[in-house]
């Protein structure tokens, strides 16, 4: 049986967050802030690679694992592994959802739905803010 492996977890002040992280992405991942929708750097990104934590660089999500939603979000059906998010119920706003962090850092993503595709049926919507990508060749973009 394979063996589990959680990420190393990443613990910082907010006031050394508030200085790694641009004012977006403070908002974002720290405040659980939503970027405007169709504004995200990485909504239309279609380069192959994987998608880090933008706090932290753990990996999160792969390429080949994303798919146009139509949400104006870059939503994924799949993460990098069970363990490199984590999910919590979020009832703000009057509504009911499940957020979805970091597990390393906690940093805030977005949010997970029922209504993606085959095979999970999972719909991760995630904020291009609170994400690096790294194209397959080894380069960072956006």
């Amino acid at each position: 049986m394979a063996e589990t492996v959680r990420p190393a977890k990443v613990r910082k002040t907010e006031a050394e967050w508030r200085e790694l992280l641009t004012p977006e992405q403070f908002q974002v991942m720290r405040e659980k802030g939503t970027e405007r929708a169709f504004t995200g750097t990485l909504l239309n990104n279609h380069e192959t690679g994987v998608y880090h934590c933008g706090a932290c660089n753990a990996p999160l999500f792969t390429s080949d694992k994303k798919f146009d939603s139509g949400s104006g979000w870059p939503s994924f059906w799949l993460p990098v592994s069970a363990e490199a998010v984590e999910a919590h119920e979020d009832n703000s706003h009057g509504m009911r959802r499940i957020e979805v962090t970091c597990a390393a850092c906690g940093a805030h993503l977005g949010h997970v739905f029922p209504d993606g595709p085959k095979p999970t049926g999972m719909r991760y919507c995630i904020n291009s803010a609170s994400l690096a990508f790294e194209k397959k060749d080894g380069s960072e973009s956006v």
